[in-house]
């Protein structure tokens, strides 16, 4: 039973996260679409065999199919396996629509749109992603406020990078780099993906500011929410006191900068961590698949509900840690379609910079093999990050100790 509850409640509270981000993903790209005019043949959350649909009065098919995993926006005209015909798929298209007395329909075909159009269309799905972790993060700044509680040195391991660099008990940590820093939260972001990299902090000291450099050295650290994570530390405990904690309350304005500045920070990180696995700097075993995403969500939905003395306090709970998941997992999902690999829109955008400059789209030969590659690399990344979750989650020793 407990099982069957643990299998429910990972599955439940995945689906929900995973289509709110790849909802709001292929909204961008219908929107934009309809804004500049392009007809759209289907809107489907999820792949597969329709479990239900029904088509508007401007002909769009609204699908829901079984596999709810992804989604997709299908443009008329939209058969090529890489959605970027060349010339002569485009000068065939155009006949088979003349021949069907169809020739009035030509602008609105995608294919047929101004290269600025289609990249407006393509782009729009990872901006509508990162605008959905600003909103969500405003959204609850605005409704909740901020329990900030900033980073003032409790105590210093001895020995530890912290203690190397001439931290003292007192300092306040007020800057990272030269970034202003106004939590105990934003400093350890910084610190966890720094690991093995000289840094230099700005703290508040006797009236006055002094400047430390400390390099945060690796450690396996058991997190609540994501596992066994390698991160960096510096080895300083903050004060943490009821009377540390500031709260901190925004208007509307306020809220939606904050949020702008919360998605950005998430970016950079994202993109700073990856450059330094790209780079072999740190390992790639903290990649992680569906299956992590999975065991996330359920462990941020567990630590919603826990302590909660009814209902309505838990699904609350659970709701508001799922929202802030999902905005972190919308802000990976923009990035990630932006990188320049053909399937993807970062692809697609290529593409087009090519049309845009040689004056006619790549050969349908070019196009199938960028296809080909990207997918392969796509499901390649998306092998090893399983990988790594099967690694994370013991499943291989769950069966050792079957056959044991």
């Amino acid at each position: 039973m407990q099982l069957l509850q643990t299998f429910v409640l990972t599955t439940i509270s995945f689906l929900l996260v995973l289509g709110l981000v790849v909802t709001v993903h292929e909204l961008g790209h219908f929107l934009a679409a309809k804004a500049v005019g392009t007809k759209i043949d289907r809107f489907s959350i999820g792949f597969g065999r329709a479990l239900g649909s029904w088509t508007d009065r401007s002909g769009v098919e609204w699908r829901l199919g079984w596999l709810p995993v992804g989604g997709y926006v299908r443009f008329a005209g939209d058969e090529n396996a890489a959605s970027i015909p060349d010339a002569e798929d485009l000068k065939a298209m155009r006949r088979k629509l003349v021949a069907e007395g169809r020739a009035d329909e030509i602008p609105r075909y995608f294919h047929f749109k101004p290269i600025w159009q289609r990249a407006i269309i393509v782009a729009a799905g990872p901006f509508a992603n990162f605008l959905l972790a600003i909103a969500i993060f405003a959204a609850l700044l605005m409704s909740l406020g901020d329990l900030v509680l900033p980073f003032r040195v409790a105590s210093i391991n001895a020995g530890s990078p912290a203690a190397v660099a001439g931290f003292k008990v007192g300092d306040k940590v007020v800057a990272v780099n030269g970034r202003d820093m106004q939590s105990f939260s934003d400093v350890l972001q910084v610190i966890r993906i720094r690991g093995g990299v000289p840094t230099t902090f700005t703290v508040e000291r006797g009236g006055g500011r002094v400047d430390l450099t400390a390099t945060p050295e690796w450690q396996v650290q058991k997190d609540p929410v994501a596992g066994e994570q390698r991160v960096g530390v510096l080895g300083i405990r903050p004060a943490q006191e009821p009377g540390d904690y500031v709260r901190v309350r925004y208007g509307p304005v306020e809220a939606v900068g904050q949020g702008a500045k919360r998605t950005w920070g998430v970016l950079e990180s994202t993109v700073y961590y990856l450059g330094r696995m790209l780079t072999g700097q740190v390992s790639a075993d903290q990649l992680r698949g569906p299956l992590g995403i999975a065991a996330v969500t359920k462990n941020v939905t567990k630590l919603g509900v826990e302590g909660a003395p009814d209902l309505p306090s838990m699904l609350a709970g659970a709701g508001l840690n799922l929202l802030q998941l999902a905005a972190l997992i919308s802000v990976s999902i923009g990035f990630m379609n932006l990188l320049p690999v053909p399937v993807l829109d970062g692809g697609h955008l290529m593409f087009y910079a090519y049309e845009a400059v040689a004056r006619r789209p790549l050969a349908a030969k070019v196009q199938a093999t960028g296809y080909r590659v990207g997918l392969a690399l796509v499901l390649g990344l998306m092998l090893f990050a399983t990988w790594n979750d099967l690694q994370r989650l013991r499943v291989f020793n769950l069966f050792g100790g079957l056959f044991s």
